[in-house]
């Protein structure tokens, strides 16, 4: 079991890379689509339907799949004897900084069915939204290099 585990690790933590990177690509974007629906897409335009169909394709087609998958594969590295020291502080900080970005996934896809709705929020609030992601990549990014 042991040797398994070790051919796997590479190729379960290349697969959490790639879905880290879709992940995140769609944590950047949705939001900008956001801006945009929310300035320039009045409801029952055709520029809100196009936003719509837009941020809901990238939610549930990209950025849902590669949540579930990040999740999977971290779960998978974290669950592999040997690569996480408890004890240490950067473990509990990557997974708060995950956690987080859980929730700002969570809150973008209620914000979806909010502005669908005519209900969004304005395009300043979806502009300093924006930079949570920035942020909680800086944490996760940071903790898992630097192990502190």
């Amino acid at each position: 079991m042991t040797d398994f585990l070790s051919q796997a690790y590479p190729w379960v933590k290349s697969l959490h890379i790639m879905a880290v990177i879709s992940w995140m690509a769609g944590l950047f974007y949705l939001p900008r689509l956001f801006v945009y629906h929310a300035e320039r897409g009045q409801t029952g335009t055709e520029p809100a339907a196009s936003f719509q169909i837009m941020e809901e394709k990238l939610l549930r087609m990209i950025m849902n799949p590669a949540m579930v998958v990040t999740w999977i594969a971290g779960l998978a590295l974290v669950l592999t004897p040997g690569v996480v020291n408890w004890g240490d502080l950067w473990p509990w900080t990557k997974a708060a900084g995950v956690l987080a970005m859980t929730w700002f996934h969570m809150w973008l896809a209620g914000q979806r069915k909010a502005l669908a709705a005519g209900r969004g929020a304005s395009g300043r609030t979806y502009r300093m939204m924006n930079e949570v992601p920035t942020l909680l990549m800086a944490v996760i990014v940071i903790s898992v290099i630097v192990k502190f």
